[in-house]
């Protein structure tokens, strides 16, 4: 009886080992293509390995894809291995502890409405549909994704060739070439990856990958390894990236970065959880250099950013595009991201206003874009050079950008030796965009806001200001075109000299002529302007010039829309001068364009003390905050408060 028990089970055993199972091939095409609602063809050769895992391997395989997709195949392949767990399929469950394909076509769609190829059942949405694929092991063939809801169609071609090459104990042995589109903006890439992507949950081992993409000006450099291929997180990788503009980034990952010049970056990427840590960045932007962390955080119905970025040396030029001033032009070619050393494209010097032309930046301002995330990010530079419209000396700044409404808060500006600091605040919500600037200036050096000068020397002084407008516009120029508010500046006592006045674009002599007479510097005691802006319109409150001989009144506007000004100066001597018969001094032409004369048809009116001082009633709180130069012991207060009447002009 042992001995046919025995020969039974050997008997089932060689059943089992040697059982055609190409027979069942025509019944296994019909039963899969039934349960499927897909076609499904094995076309040469069927064997079944039975076992806790049973291996099923196919000499040619043809799965179609659901009607609806663009691609007739799913999957293609001159042969496939594929593991399968018996006993889930008792709940309705397709667990695939490995699948091997050779030579393959991979064809994989997702609908607008969440329908996906790969997935099976009526509902093709649910990820409960898809079978639970252990890993995929691939080697030379082809991959197609397509979303078009997302702008993504991408084709990709692979090639096994045993390479060795290493990532560190990770062997490359497959490269790739991938095309197409990315949400909705071309792209190429190639590189190298393992060829067994583990797409389970439980991934043991990271998959390693080499990228190296492009995308218009764009490229992308990466090494590292992904932890969780079916989720795409746990990514730890070394990556460069060098392009024209880091705001063309917000067209491939939707991240709001301003504008800029060429740009080369380094850093290390890692994620988990849909929160992107971008730490030990270093780079150049222009020729600006750039170091900190970012963290980039899309768990939230609207994603952030949060994080710390810091230059030693801060090239003003490339704040350029920010602001909205035309961007340099280019010189040379882009060197490889992937080398040791980011390198940008150098950038030529932005060319010069033409005379009598407009200095106000005009380039649009993307204000639209501030809506698509959330940031809190702090950045700070030591040191600004190459800088000839304003003399800043470094720069911090508190960028906290909410539901649109962006706001740079506290603001901190090193200027000529002294401080601009305040706050700004853009409404992105309304259009045009609404501005805010709340800014105030102290102990700036005279000398140093015309660093393009050397002889100014001569010239000193400490300068207060504040600024306090609403404004709204796309641009710089509209918006200062349409601001109102008020603007007010002190100067502390100091000195004019004639090569300061000429590079202001005034007639130094006459200018001085005008002041006191003669070819020699100006000294001042105080001076003070006042101004109501209203429609981007500026309309002098007050303007007092105090020097050591003369009391100067005067009254004007500036226009910011047009860049035309219209000042009258009007001297006031303080003894028996020659100036008693001096006409007022009118300044006029464009912020780009000045120029000074005197007005030949009216003679220099005197004005009563009572009037100057009632003229700088503004100031008088302004005055209490200035810091006055090296040496000096007054204050602008007091000096026009003991400013001796002038005369009265004889009736």
């Amino acid at each position: 009886m042992l001995f046919i028990l025995l020969a039974i089970v050997v008997a089932l055993v060689l059943l089992v080992v040697l059982f055609p199972w190409d027979w069942l091939r025509g019944p296994v095409n019909r039963y899969v293509s039934e349960k499927t609602g897909r076609k499904f063809e094995i076309t040469r050769h069927l064997d079944v390995k039975l076992g806790r895992t049973t291996r099923i391997v196919m000499d040619g395989i043809e799965f179609a894809n659901p009607a609806w997709a663009r691609e007739p195949y799913l999957v293609k392949a001159e042969r496939a291995e594929v593991g399968i767990r018996l006993w889930p399929l008792l709940k309705k469950q397709v667990v695939l502890p490995f699948v091997v394909l050779k030579q393959p076509a991979v064809n994989l769609q997702v609908q607008p409405d969440g329908q996906r190829s790969w997935a099976f059942g009526d509902d093709t949405g649910s990820s409960g549909t898809a079978p639970n694929v252990g890993h995929l092991e691939l080697d030379n063939g082809t991959l197609t994704y397509l979303a078009a809801d997302k702008g993504a169609d991408i084709a990709v071609r692979f090639q096994y060739d045993g390479d060795t090459r290493t990532t560190g104990a990770d062997v490359l042995p497959l490269r790739y070439d991938a095309t197409g589109q990315w949400r909705k903006q071309p792209f190429s890439a190639k590189g190298r990856t393992g060829n067994v992507l583990q797409l389970s949950a439980e991934q043991i081992a990271p998959f390693p990958v080499e990228i190296d993409a492009r995308a218009g000006a764009t490229r992308l450099v990466v090494k590292g390894s992904i932890g969780n291929l079916e989720k795409l997180e746990g990514i730890d990788a070394e990556a460069r990236m060098q392009g024209q503009n880091l705001s063309d980034l917000y067209e491939y990952i939707g991240v709001v970065l301003p504008s800029t010049p060429p740009y080369a970056l380094k850093a290390r990427v890692k994620t988990q959880h849909d929160v992107w840590a971008v730490e030990q960045l270093q780079g150049k932007i222009g020729n600006s250099d750039l170091a900190g962390d970012l963290k980039f955080d899309k768990t939230a119905a609207v994603p952030s950013l949060t994080g710390d970025v810091r230059s030693q040396t801060l090239d003003f030029d490339d704040l350029g595009p920010l602001i909205g001033m035309a961007p340099s032009s280019a010189d040379g070619g882009n060197t490889s991201a992937a080398g040791d050393t980011p390198a940008v494209t150098k950038t030529r010097a932005r060319k010069p206003v033409p005379k009598g032309g407009k200095v106000l930046p005009a380039t649009p301002l993307d204000f639209s874009r501030l809506k698509a995330m959330n940031a809190d990010v702090r950045y700070e530079a030591k040191r600004i050079q190459h800088i000839k419209e304003l003399p800043l000396d470094s720069a911090q700044a508190h960028v906290v950008l909410k539901d649109g409404a962006l706001a740079l808060d506290p603001l901190r500006l090193g200027v000529a030796g002294g401080t601009l600091a305040g706050a700004v605040r853009v409404d992105s919500g309304k259009s045009p965009a609404a501005v805010t600037a709340k800014l105030e200036a102290r102990a700036m050096k005279l000398q140093r806001l015309f660093p393009a000068i050397e002889k100014t020397k001569g010239s000193f002084g400490n300068v207060t200001a504040r600024v306090d407008l609403a404004m709204q516009g796309n641009t710089v120029a509209a918006m200062l075109g349409h601001a109102s508010g008020d603007v007010g500046v002190l100067l502390g006592r100091g000195e004019f000299s004639n090569i300061l006045l000429e590079f202001i674009g005034l007639d130094g002599g006459e200018v001085l002529k005008f002041f006191l007479g003669g070819d020699r510097n100006v000294r001042l005691r105080c001076g003070a302007a006042a101004f109501d802006v209203k429609d981007g319109l500026m309309t002098s409150k007050a303007i007092v010039v105090d020097t050591t001989d003369t009391v100067v009144d005067g009254e004007g506007t500036i226009n910011l829309g047009t860049e035309a000004l219209h000042i009258v100066l009007k001297p006031q001597p303080k003894d028996k001068s020659i100036l008693s018969l001096r006409s007022p001094l009118i300044i006029q032409g464009t912020l780009g364009d000045p120029s000074a004369f005197p007005d030949k048809g009216a003679l220099a009116g005197r004005a009563a003390l009572a009037v100057v001082l009632g003229a700088i009633n503004p100031f008088l709180a302004l005055a209490a905050t200035i810091e006055t130069g090296p040496g000096e012991d007054a204050d602008c207060k007091q000096v026009l408060a003991q400013t001796p009447a002038p005369a009265p002009k004889p009736q």
